[in-house]
């Protein structure tokens, strides 16, 4: 993530707010090893012309490859991620275009699903403790349980949802955001993936359903930028969702 832009939600206060989207492509025969710069380029998934900024990490077990424009690939066995911040205008991400290009040029690969991965990662420059407070006494229900041990209690919270068209899995943990100055803040990390599997009459249709698939990320991405901020950060008979270090 490296793009700072506003949650219009005026209970967050002073903060920083990033946003990346990822399209994960599940593939039993996938191969990192074959994912090199040449073979990305000449089989046309991405232009001749995007530049690395970094020596590409390739071998067998996984390839990353980091090109100067913001979309970065990683692959693993059985497995292959295109990601890009969220600069300005989500219409703008090439990204979700290199993943269709992907199934485009290897259509004969034996595909199994793709997943659409939002993050939304909110830091709190001049409150350190907002993250972990957030969860622990917002999110989870008071208990001696929170007692426990010499230092505050942390946690994280993984939630699942069952919407109409798909699953989502959505993970909720504190972290650290590092700043230019080489110092960090405190922020919360929204992490969530729609995962869509293969429907039956599309067992001849893989690229194509998956390919459709793709091209409505926005509509996942708005589906979970709405959750965050109207079910996570809404007002609630006049108060906040936040504890008062928060507002």
């Amino acid at each position: 993530m490296a793009q700072n832009l506003p949650l219009t939600n005026p209970l967050l206060g002073n903060h920083i707010e990033m946003q990346e989207v990822a399209v994960a492509i599940a593939a039993t025969d996938l191969n990192p090893g074959s994912i090199s710069l040449d073979f990305l380029r000449f089989s046309g998934i991405i232009p001749t012309d995007w530049e690395l900024t970094q020596q590409p990490v390739l071998n067998n077990a996984v390839a990353q490859l980091n090109f100067s424009n913001g979309v970065n690939i990683f692959a693993q066995p059985r497995s292959i991620n295109f990601l890009e911040a969220i600069k300005q205008n989500p219409q703008d991400l090439q990204a979700p275009i290199v993943a269709r290009q992907y199934l485009e040029k290897l259509p004969h690969a034996n595909y199994q699903g793709i997943s659409i991965n939002p993050k939304i990662l909110i830091g709190f420059p001049n409150q350190e403790d907002a993250a972990r407070k957030y969860i622990v006494e917002t999110l989870l229900a008071p208990g001696g349980w929170q007692q426990l041990g010499q230092a505050p209690l942390k946690a994280s919270v993984n939630l699942s949802y069952q919407l109409k068209r798909c699953p989502l899995n959505l993970g909720i943990n504190e972290v650290r955001l590092q700043q230019p100055d080489q110092t960090s803040i405190a922020a919360l990390l929204f992490s969530g993936g729609f995962t869509y599997g293969i429907p039956p009459e599309y067992q001849d249709q893989k690229t194509a359903y998956l390919s459709k698939r793709i091209s409505t990320w926005q509509t996942d991405f708005e589906t979970f930028r709405e959750i965050i901020t109207k079910k996570f950060f809404a007002q609630s008979q006049g108060s906040s969702l936040f504890p008062p270090t928060l507002m």
